[in-house]
């Protein structure tokens, strides 16, 4: 892995939830800081997730609370709940705005950006901070059917690393220990350095 100056984290946090779950694991977040910051400096890590209005408990506190107090700095947007015309459950809201505007605030602080998100709607974030000079590294897996991460997104960044990748770094099993390495026929991982690709734009 390249190393950089001055580094910032920005994760989408219900998309990479729903990206580790679709590989069968969950992301040990402490694990996570450190990989970053054994890279390089690191400058800010931020976790951006929806929070129901007037729902008493939600699961993604406690997450949300160890976060804030352990390098993290949480930014939660409260969505509102309801029901659609057949019936089913839906969510309005979305922290696409916060997480943009965090991010070009910075980007003149920052020599490379990684953004945990496959949500095309990032594509041009992702082309705006590149402008101001923000190397990209877009994390996210092209594994299932359709991919978790939009093309438009994959191609846009500079780098694209599959979380399948950072498994054996980034997860923890429900015991809260490491999880072990994927075995041999696991499908490989998807590292691409768009400085050495540049055909597949």
């Amino acid at each position: 892995m390249l190393k950089y100056s001055r580094t910032a984290i920005f994760i989408d946090g219900a998309n990479l939830h729903a990206t580790a779950r679709a590989l069968g694991f969950e992301i040990d977040y402490k694990r996570l800081l450190n990989e970053f910051e054994n890279r390089g400096p690191l400058l800010r890590a931020f976790y951006y997730t929806g929070i129901i209005e007037d729902q008493e408990y939600s699961s993604v506190r406690p997450l949300t609370d160890w976060l804030n107090y352990n390098g993290y700095i949480v930014i939660m947007k409260p969505v509102k709940e309801f029901t659609d015309a057949g019936g089913r459950r839906k969510l309005k809201g979305s922290i696409h705005v916060e997480l943009a505007v965090d991010a070009m605030c910075l980007a003149h602080q920052i020599d490379q950006m990684v953004l945990f998100s496959g949500d095309g709607d990032f594509r041009s974030l992702v082309e705006a901070v590149q402008r101001r000079g923000v190397r990209v590294t877009v994390i996210s897996t092209i594994s299932g059917h359709p991919p978790m991460i939009a093309d438009e997104l994959r191609r846009q960044a500079d780098v694209f690393t599959d979380l399948v990748e950072l498994r054996s770094s980034l997860a923890r099993e429900p015991s809260g220990r490491p999880a072990r390495p994927a075995s041999s026929g696991a499908a490989a991982p998807v590292v691409r350095d768009k400085r050495v690709d540049p055909g597949e734009r």
